[in-house]
This record gives structure tokens, sequence and C-alpha cells, in this order.
């Protein structure tokens, strides 16, 4: 993610310095969805992630597994930086609390994806490696707050194009639980646990040109 120009400033500088890789040559579809969500991201801020979503999904003609593999490729995302996190962010008290039952939710949802893509007769994506780049409490929070609007955003872009009414009743029993762990870091980090009442739309032109740059 370093193409881009270095006189435009990101917004979330955290989300580029994200590495997401795998064992294989070739990126699976969900992997570069799943770059191009934190992208989109890092140059316009999270709630560029649903349009980036909505509009990448549309493009590749992706059924409801590929949609759920690409959820469950941030779900392990997710799940990994939380379970890292319980002897790399120095948590204690009511954050260390905090971090186990994120941790613990989100390697829920892992599953319950993994179950539902076998289910409907897919293949469930294998877990890319992922670096996360922060250090102390403070910059676990960070991310962490990243990480939980930019997941919100990603499953707001991907419901319109899921198609059958139980995955998308699945989908949105999880964006409801990652809204709660948004809203929860939030107030961790002192801040409005809902600081809007509305996700304002952005445009998709503009997030995809500013986007480009960082997908092969």
């Amino acid at each position: 993610m370093s193409n881009r120009m270095s006189n435009e400033p990101l917004t979330n500088p955290e989300l580029a310095a994200v590495h997401v890789d795998d064992d294989s040559e070739d990126l699976s579809r969900s992997e570069v969805l799943l770059k191009g969500a934190l992208a989109a991201g890092a140059v316009y801020g999270t709630l560029a992630v649903g349009p980036y979503v909505r509009k990448a999904l549309a493009m590749n003609g992706g059924g409801d597994v590929e949609i759920l593999n690409f959820a469950l490729t941030l779900e392990y995302l997710e799940s990994k930086f939380y379970e890292e996190a319980k002897s790399r962010a120095k948590a204690s008290g009511e954050l260390k609390s905090l971090v186990d039952l994120l941790a613990k939710d989100e390697q829920q949802h892992v599953e319950a994806l993994e179950g539902t893509i076998t289910k409907l007769g897919g293949k469930p994506v294998a877990e890319p490696k992922f670096d996360f780049a922060y250090s102390g409490t403070s910059g676990f929070l960070k991310l962490a707050q990243t990480f939980e609007d930019t997941g919100v955003s990603a499953y707001n872009g991907a419901a319109p194009m899921i198609k059958s009414k139980e995955v998308l009743t699945a989908a949105g029993s999880i964006v409801q639980v990652e809204a709660r762990h948004a809203a929860a870091i939030r107030l961790q980090n002192k801040e409005e646990p809902s600081p809007a009442a509305f996700d304002p739309p952005l445009d998709e032109a503009q997030v995809l040109k500013a986007v480009e740059p960082f997908i092969a």
C-alpha cells in the first residue's frame, strides 16, 4: 500500500500499515477485497469501506458464498487481532475482560461463517497471515476502533449484494454485534459510542479512484 502519493495524507494510516498475506502465490478474491477495503478506509476513512465493498462485489459478480468468504476473511483478521492482543496489548481490568470477550465473539463469528459456507456447498477461504503495526495499550485501542468501524461499514456494504434471506439474516446478526464492539471500544477511548445518527454515504467513483493505487 505504498504507491499513494506522499503529498496526500491518509485518513487512517494505521490501516495502510496492516499487512495481509497467505502462503500461496495467488491471492484469493476475499483477500483482494479485504486489502481494497483496508485501502479505502486508509484513504477516506472507515465510512468509505461500505461503498467500496458494494461496488467491488458487484463488479466481481460474486454470489452469497463469495460474499461470506469475504466476511470470513474480515473475521479472521479481527479474531487474530484480539487473540494476539491478549498478550500484546498490555490490557488490565475492564479492558482485559473486554479483549477476552471480543476475542471469543470473533472466533465464534469465524466458526459460524465457516459452517454456513460449508452448508451452502462452498469452501471456506484459507486464513491469511496478518501483521498488525501498533504498540502499547493506546496503539491497540486506536487500531481496534478503526477495525471495528471498518467491519461495520464492510458488512453494510456487502448486505445489498446478498441474495438469500437466511444468509442476510445471519450477516445482520453479526454486524449488530460488531457495532456493539465498536461502541465498547469507543468508550474505552473516551469517545462517543455512536457519534452520528446515520452513516453518511460517500461517492463510490471517488473512493474507487483513490483506492486503485493500492490494488495489484
